[in-house]
């Protein structure tokens, strides 16, 4: 039988939000074809972090580990056949605006730097001074794992995220409604202006924002949409599976595509998996993309960390919310504003990083 958390509290469930189990609609037909199609599935009951794991949050986890991101290690010349030696050097992958573009090449506004890891988002001599309560960045899939382990927690589904990601509202086409800026309210922190070369944001605040700057949605999370990319554990599928067509065979609990299924076409000699990313990020912009929805999905391989990419923790459990969720868990958010916000040239070989960004696009 379980357990109430009012009679069996944790200090681990401080800063999780209760996401009741429930049938929902996961995909959509209306947007991007990796999103359909849209087939019921049910989710059972679970915790999620309110907020993505800031800055604040990752220090100490590294602190209590001594765990090296991805970023902060040398590749290995085994792992990414025909890169140049003097490319095989610890950094990530970082959004710089351009002042101008011509065509639709991102190596204009997207570059690798050596140096650049959650530490130091911008490569240099950037530093997180100030911005402990943002998104920790510069994760890859390892990375975002291990400091889930470290907290009891694991990292959640598609499906999970997605149905978190709703708050409750069915068939909506954002987190909050069916308006992206419903009465001009500004709901999440994407891309204001025309990307990659205009924004309209006040210098300074074109980047991550700390957590909790904007509404939380009706399961009281934060930043579900926009702000970062987050990781999921389920591996890359190029589409959802077809609606299951009895309500008997409705799947429970789904938890993705096939490893080998989701290793790019386009990079025979590169084995690493890929996985989904939720949630959009700062980057997202109307003239760009819409992935600023609870069904958008991107493929993002194993290996990889960007300076717009972040992860949040679940929490799988017997016990169960109590009726007023107020009156014995404490999801505390950090006090913010709503104001408070090296040349990599694209020629295959350079860095296992440029495998990412040949022909495709990076998530936004």
């Amino acid at each position: 039988m379980a357990m109430s958390v009012a009679d069996a509290y944790d200090p681990a469930f401080d800063g999780l939000a209760w996401v009741p189990a429930r049938m929902f609609t996961m995909g959509s037909n209306r947007h991007y074809p990796e999103e359909a199609p849209a087939h019921p599935v049910k989710v059972d009951g679970f915790w999620i972090d309110a907020t993505p794991v800031t800055n604040r949050q990752f220090a100490a986890f590294v602190k209590a580990t001594g765990h090296v991101t991805v970023a902060e290690m040398t590749p290995q010349a085994a792992d990414y056949p025909g890169a140049l030696p003097g490319m095989l050097r610890a950094g990530s992958l970082v959004f710089t605006q351009p002042k101008a573009v011509i065509g639709s090449y991102i190596t204009q506004w997207w570059s690798f730097k050596f140096g650049a890891d959650w530490r130091h988002p911008y490569g240099g001599r950037s530093d997180i001074r100030g911005k402990l309560d943002h998104p920790v960045v510069h994760v890859a899939y390892r990375d975002a794992l291990a400091y889930a382990h470290w907290a009891g927690k694991d990292l959640p589904t598609e499906a999970e995220w997605e149905l978190a990601a709703h708050g409750g509202i069915d068939d909506a086409e954002f987190a909050w409604g069916d308006e992206f800026n419903p009465d001009g309210k500004l709901m999440a922190n994407t891309w204001q202006g025309t990307f990659p070369t205009m924004s309209t944001k006040r210098p300074g605040a074109d980047r991550t924002s700390p957590v909790g700057s904007f509404p939380a949605n009706g399961y009281g999370l934060y930043d579900m949409i926009g702000n970062v990319w987050e990781w999921t554990s389920d591996y890359w599928s190029t589409r959802h599976p077809q609606p299951a067509t009895k309500s008997c065979c409705i799947r429970q609990n789904p938890r993705g595509g096939d490893r080998e299924a989701s290793l790019d076409p386009r990079e025979p000699n590169v084995r690493i998996p890929r996985r989904v990313l939720k949630g959009g990020s700062h980057l997202c912009a109307p003239n760009y993309c819409r992935r600023y929805r609870p069904a958008a999905r991107h493929a993002e391989p194993e290996d990889t960390s960007t300076s717009h990419g972040g992860f949040r923790c679940v929490k799988r459990t017997e016990i169960c919310p109590p009726t007023d969720r107020s009156s014995s868990m404490t999801v505390e958010v950090p006090a913010a504003s709503l104001a408070a916000r090296k040349a990599w040239r694209g020629v295959l070989g350079k860095h296992p990083a440029e495998w990412r960004l040949r022909n495709r696009r990076p998530p936004t």
